[in-house]
């Protein structure tokens, strides 16, 4: 039998497994699929894991398990350090592959904009384990705050700044609010209303989700003044020093917790991480195939690369889930064609969608809809279980959904603190 070629997909996400799934269907290629993690997960919860409202399995499934059934696919946990085109090889942090064909979907990490400051005490929501140490934060605090006689502090143990005003800032501050209103006064007796701080959102564009429409901006602020969250529009984060947020337009937000969602850069790695080679965000430059410019067999899916020939897009795609997915099934089916009149990539924009709280949602779909309330944020959570990877997985959430819906109360409040001995 002839020897297949080997594709090596780097990075787990949206893009990957999308890739790996079609691909291993194939059966052309053999396929390691490499990821520093052993689980995939799911970005767009993150942050109902930093608040306690649902448990790291409800949102991850390990790898393993996963692929077991794909026949054609091999896993290897490992971090990508490096790449040699001229060897066709990859150096990862425990050894090395070679590869005929190098897929990089290893998607975006978070950008402190070159703050030091910031980078060094603010709390980011890119993985499990940021989700987990917020949520070891928020309940810590709570319960630093009933311990101590000092109302000032109290109110600056309490009080939390959101960088980013974007879905993940406007989905975290939304449900903060909520958990100052049903939560804390439940299970924190000690603590007044007075105590528990303020909530603030801040970006440097004029309004909340900037993306998305003024219908949906303005339902969305009105909603989140509504909450008590206060908005400063129009300022970015200069530094956090001494427990302060300073701003740029000289005003101090008296907040002990900065809670960083105001911007992503992709991933660069040795080798290929030329500065001709990379683009806005340190996205790598492909061509309309994916293909990573000036090179004949690595391509870039998702949030690594940005591409400029799709006509509705020449500043680059959107870095969301679709639009990863959606690349990975076109660069899928011309791979299995071996990129034998291979089609170029146009994004089909399925719209977008942020929830703001129970009930509370906005969605901009195709045709110009859209919807605010209820029936955005019915719509927004049937996507969001129907795009988990794992029938468990979308059982547990939903469960954990009605079960909030229903008590306005969660469960998942626990401070867990793991120890760093189990190293691979």
């Amino acid at each position: 039998m002839e020897k297949r070629k080997h594709i090596v997909i780097v990075g787990g996400g949206f893009a990957g497994l999308q890739l790996d799934k079609i691909l291993d269907k194939g059966a052309k290629y053999q396929i390691t699929l490499v990821d520093m993690n052993n689980y995939n997960f799911f970005p767009p919860l993150l942050y109902q894991l930093a608040t306690g409202f649902m448990e790291p399995s409800s949102i991850s499934y390990p790898f393993r398990r996963l692929l077991r059934h794909r026949k054609n696919t091999n896993f290897r946990m490992g971090a990508l350090q490096s790449v040699v085109p001229a060897e066709h090889k990859i150096i990862l942090s425990n050894g090395e592959l070679h590869y005929d064909i190098l897929v990089i979907a290893t998607g975006a990490e978070t950008n402190f904009f070159g703050n030091k400051n910031v980078e060094e005490k603010a709390m980011p929501m890119k993985t499990v384990g940021d989700a987990l140490m917020l949520r070891n934060l928020v309940y810590t605090r709570l319960e630093r705050a009933t311990r101590t006689d000092d109302k000032e502090y109290r109110r600056k143990l309490l009080s939390f700044a959101i960088a980013g005003a974007g879905p993940t800032g406007v989905e975290l501050s939304g449900t903060f609010a909520e958990m100052k209103q049903n939560i804390i006064k439940k299970d924190y007796p000690e603590l007044s209303h007075e105590d528990l701080g303020d909530i603030y959102l801040i970006d440097g564009q004029q309004t909340v989700l900037a993306p998305m429409s003024e219908k949906a901006q303005r339902y969305t602020e009105t909603v989140l003044r509504k909450k008590g969250v206060k908005l400063k529009l129009g300022v970015f984060v200069k530094d956090f020093v001494n427990d302060e947020v300073l701003l740029s337009d000289g005003t101090v937000v008296d907040a002990r917790n900065l809670i960083w969602a105001a911007g992503v850069a992709a991933k660069t790695f040795d080798g290929i991480d030329a500065p001709e080679h990379l683009g806005r965000g340190r996205r790598m430059k492909v061509d309309a195939f994916n293909k990573m410019e000036g090179y004949e067999d690595i391509y870039a899916i998702g949030d690594a690369s940005i591409m400029t020939t799709d006509p509705a897009f020449p500043q680059g795609h959107p870095q969301q889930a679709q639009v990863a997915i959606q690349q990975a099934k076109n660069l899928a089916e011309n791979l299995n064609r071996e990129m034998q009149d291979p089609k170029p990539f146009i994004y089909d924009d399925k719209g977008s969608m942020a929830i703001i709280g129970r009930n509370q949602a906005v969605a901009d779909l195709p045709r110009h809809i859209f919807l605010k309330g209820f029936p955005a944020w019915f719509i927004w959570v049937f996507i969001h279980i129907m795009s988990l990877v794992n029938f468990k997985n979308k059982v547990r959430t939903f469960y954990n959904w009605v079960g909030y819906y229903l008590s306005k109360d969660q469960s998942y409040r626990m401070v867990l603190r793991p120890n760093e001995k189990a190293k691979g």
